[in-house]
This record gives C-alpha cells, structure tokens and sequence, in this order.
C-alpha cells in the first residue's frame, strides 16, 4: 500500500469523525471509510485509530463489549487543525482547499 492511499485513509477518518459530531466507533468508522472509497479491514481501521492517537489527533477508549475491545475515537483540537488544513502532520494527506 503506498504511503498517499495509507494518508488519505487517515484524513478520511478524521473527516468521518467530524460527520459524526466528532466521535465514532471502529464499526461506524469503517463503514464511512468503504463510503469514502476505502473499503478497508476492521484490523486496518483499528491501527488507523490508534496511529492518530499517537499523533495527538485523536483520543480512543478502550470498552469492553462481551470481552472483546471496542475503540471509540474523538477528534482532538489538533485534529481538527489537520483536517481543516490548519496544521499539517506527516502521513495525513493534507485536504483539499474548500471553495
């Protein structure tokens, strides 16, 4: 995979996070990604997750549902620069500008 697809997979997860008032889970998160033309798998999302949060672009919680883990994220105020185009981070594609 090359690193622009792996970049604009990270940007399109932050956007998605925004579409949904700035949190979702690795389950709605991979659905909007396959919406955004990234049908990718539920392991790819997860390391996407947890990728940013090391970045700082987001905060993920770790739930416990019937012992398996569930990562929900929410966007960062950094975050929020990147995807607005604000602040720039290598390895997220940088947006496009809005009209």
């Amino acid at each position: 995979m090359t690193n622009l697809i792996i970049a604009d997979q990270r940007l399109a997860l932050l956007q998605a996070l925004v579409a949904c008032n700035n949190d979702a889970n690795q389950n709605i998160l991979q659905t909007c990604l396959a919406q955004y033309g990234h049908s990718i798998s539920m392991d790819l999302v997860r390391n996407h997750m947890l990728w940013l949060e090391e970045q700082g672009l987001v905060k993920v919680n770790h739930i416990d549902v019937t012992g398996s883990d569930l990562l929900v994220a929410t966007i960062t105020q950094r975050g929020l620069d990147v995807t607005n185009g604000v602040s720039v981070v290598d390895g997220v594609k940088k947006p496009n500008p809005k009209y």
